[in-house]
């Protein structure tokens, strides 16, 4: 039922912005488009999700897991896969866990170390909006930049207050609360030095780079005449916005946060819907070597 209610609602907006823009331009735009951007872009975004799987292994090494760096490669491509092509249930997060706990590891330390790993990747995509939003203000809106930076700084100082829950021992009396208090405790100990910190939030700041220069490389692809600062701004936020789960892998929601941040700067409405479909299809397509680790895994077992 969850993902017929996502499918509508997928189906729905694309309904609606198919009304606004013309859907043969569009589809000329696509066959159209030049392969050697594109080429760059799906390379960009490979290096973006090797990254990532790198800060996943750096922050696995902490906790109670000693497998290989090509395992979190592995897991990682496989949860993409799953996350792109897939309309399940499972998602890519769940992937990775269950590929710990194929590993005999504790469930608990599994789910631990994916989510933190999450975290840490929300808190850099937030830091590279941040930083870009305060170096080239004045691309954007004021107000929508001041949005911008006031929504980054306050999610930010959100999960610095987060190490110091554990010192609010009242929370312990709530149930609910308690488990941001238990949640404190580790990571407290997981980043006993905040240099350590530092070094993943950089990382997943450099993985979201590489993904607004996926971005910025389809941009070009499709001579959208827009400028790698204006994409530093623009894309973060859609990526936030696709995290909502309302859709099947962000299709849709995607789309629509793109021509309503990049009409703020007088980009044309056709070429960046185009744009946005074409990120979604090298999604799918940088997403394919999880499918080979997937089915290899299954013969294994």
């Amino acid at each position: 039922m969850k993902n017929i209610i996502k499918l509508l609602t997928t189906f729905a907006i694309f309904y609606y912005l198919f009304q606004r823009v013309d859907f043969q331009t569009l589809f000329n735009l696509l066959i159209n488009s030049h392969p050697g951007w594109v080429l760059v872009a799906l390379f960009m975004q490979l290096i973006s999700t090797l990254l990532a799987a790198f800060r996943w292994f750096q922050i696995s090494q902490l906790l109670v897991f000693k497998e290989k760096f090509l395992f979190y490669v592995r897991s990682y491509f496989k949860g993409s896969f799953f996350n792109q092509l897939l309309p399940s249930s499972i998602g890519g997060d769940a992937v990775r866990i269950l590929d710990l706990t194929h590993k005999k590891y504790d469930k608990k330390e599994a789910f631990f170390g994916v989510f933190v790993d999450r975290i840490v990747g929300l808190v850099g995509l937030l830091t590279l909006n941040l930083i870009a939003s305060i170096l080239f203000f004045g691309t954007f809106d004021k107000d929508f930049s001041l949005l911008i930076i006031g929504i980054s700084s306050l999610s930010i100082l959100g999960f610095m207050a987060l190490f110091h829950l554990h010192r609010l021992t009242f929370l312990k009396k709530y149930k609910f609360l308690n488990l941001f208090v238990r949640l404190a405790n580790r990571l407290n100990t997981l980043y006993k030095s905040r240099l350590l910190l530092m070094e993943h939030i950089t990382i997943s700041v450099v993985v979201h780079l590489f993904s607004v220069l996926t971005m910025y490389c389809l941009a070009l692809a499709l001579n959208l005449g827009l400028s790698l600062q204006t994409m530093l701004i623009a894309v973060p936020p859609v990526f936030l916005l696709t995290i909502i789960p309302i859709s099947l892998a962000g299709w849709g929601i995607r789309e629509g946060a793109m021509i309503g941040i990049f009409m703020l700067v007088g980009a044309d409405q056709t070429k960046v819907l185009t744009m946005s479909i074409l990120y979604g299809l090298l999604l799918i397509v940088s997403a394919l070597p999880g499918s080979y680790f997937w089915i290899k895994s299954k013969q294994v077992t």
